[in-house]
Parts: C-alpha cells; sequence; structure tokens
C-alpha cells in the first residue's frame, strides 16, 4: 500500500508543526490501566512525530509536553511525568543529536526539578550547532503567562526608557515571547478529539492551519503525521485576502 507520504508535495510543506499530544490517560483507561501507563506508551507516538518530520524536512516541530495547568495534577502523575522526561531525556539525547536537530525549551522551566532542568540544558547546549530540524519542547508552558510576561517586560522598557510607546510593534512584541528565535506555526495539531487549543501558542497560531484528530496520542504513527500534512496541503491559506488576490499573486 502506497504511503500518503508519496503524496506529499515537498514543496508546499509547513514550515512549523505544533502538536497537543493529548489522550494518553483515555488510552491507559480502556485498557483497564493507570494514567501514568499511558503516559510511558506515549514515547512511540512522540519518536513516531519527530522521525517524520525529519523524513520529509519541516524544520521545526513544537511538542506540547508539559503544561503550566498540569502542575494541578495529582502529586503521583506529577512526579512520574518528571521522571518520564528525565528519563527520556537521556535515552533520546543521542538519537536527537544524530538526527542533526536542534533542541529548544520554551515555558518556565526554572520550575521544573532540577535534575531536569540540568539535562534539558545539556540537550540545548550539545544541540546548538545542529542545523537539520529543531524540536521544541514546551514544557510548564502557559501562553497565557508567556503574553503577560512579554507585556511586563515592553512595560519596564518604556518605564526605564528603553524603549517608546509608539515603537511598540507586533515585531518588537514577538521577540519577548519565549518563540522569539521560532518562526509563526503553520499547523496545529490535536489529538484525542478535543477540539480546544488548551493555552497553547495563542499568539503563535493566529494564521495556522488546525487539525482535530479522534485517535488518542500513543495510537499517533508517521501515517497520522503525514496524513496531516497532506490535508494541510489541500486548505487555501488566504492570510486575510481573497482567492482572488492569491490567484494575481501567482
Amino acid at each position: 500500500m502506497q504511503s500518503i507520504k508519496e503524496k506529499l508535495n515537498p514543496d508546499h510543506l509547513p514550515k512549523h508543526v505544533a502538536i497537543i499530544m493529548d489522550g494518553n490517560g483515555r488510552w491507559a483507561k480502556s485498557r483497564g490501566k493507570e494514567r501514568t501507563f499511558g503516559h510511558k506508551h506515549a514515547i512511540q507516538a512522540v519518536r513516531n512525530a519527530v522521525n517524520a518530520c525529519n523524513e520529509i524536512n519541516i524544520p521545526y516541530l513544537t511538542l506540547y509536553t508539559f503544561s503550566s495547568e498540569n502542575w494541578n495534577r495529582p502529586q503521583d502523575e506529577v512526579s512520574t511525568l518528571m521522571s518520564l522526561i528525565s528519563e527520556t531525556l537521556l535515552l533520546e539525547a543521542e538519537d536527537i543529536f544524530s538526527k542533526g536537530l536542534r533542541m529548544h525549551i520554551i515555558g518556565d522551566i526554572k520550575k521544573l526539578p532540577p535534575l531536569v532542568q540540568e539535562q534539558l540544558m545539556q540537550l540545548v547546549e550539545i544541540t546548538k550547532n545542529n542545523d537539520r530540524g529543531n524540536l521544541v519542547l514546551a514544557l510548564s508552558y502557559g501562553s497565557q503567562k508567556e503574553i503577560l510576561n512579554a507585556v511586563k517586560q515592553i512595560s519596564a522598557e518604556v518605564k526605564s526608557g528603553q524603549l517608546n510607546e509608539e515603537d511598540i510593534t507586533e515585531e518588537v512584541f514577538e521577540k519577548h515571547l519565549y518563540t522569539k528565535d521560532l518562526p509563526p506555526v503553520d499547523l496545529l495539531v490535536r489529538t484525542s478529539g478535543e477540539v480546544r487549543i488548551s493555552n497553547f501558542l495563542l499568539w503563535q497560531i493566529a494564521y495556522a492551519e488546525l487539525q482535530f484528530l479522534d485517535i488518542l496520542w500513543p495510537d499517533f504513527g508517521k501515517e497520522d503525521f503525514f496524513r496531516c500534512i497532506y490535508d494541510y496541503q489541500n486548505k487555501e491559506r488566504r492570510f486575510g485576502k481573497t482567492s482572488e488576490q492569491l490567484d494575481e499573486q501567482i
């Protein structure tokens, strides 16, 4: 059977794909297991997404790994997730490096356990010169807090005279976000059948295509990723313009 990958147009790929990895708990419960069982089995889905992205040369992949709201989950689940993140970083570090991927971290990582912070910074450091793709982990991330922090920074710069109020533009604002070194999101995918954004990259997805999949995250495979790209390529992205205006630009 032909892979959907063979149908993709290599000249019309999204530059930045972001994924809300949802459904681990429900996947585990459907098998009579604890929620943490689902988190552990989600690692292969992460590999599938990273490998698929790498195979077709999409330069940026952002994964919603742990939200700022996730700290409110039961303590045993949070502890398991932190341990799992630590173990996964150790296991996957060599593979990430060998693929030529550069690691980025966005979020309030100071809230993470010291060991996890250290491992993350080490991976960011050893991959900083890689140029075959970018893997972005959103950890302890909340978009509303990110935007609020940007407002506070800009306000402080205006107050100190470093920045004039009339010089505040979208570009200036973006330079104060966690994602200041990343392009806007072209495609946002959420698994599990839920149709909501969950405080993820609210500014960055302003003109992204949104896809909501019924599949639970641990079941997400490379073909699912390629299907998302195929569907993306069959959308007309107008950015506020009309179809006729786009035709005139061709």
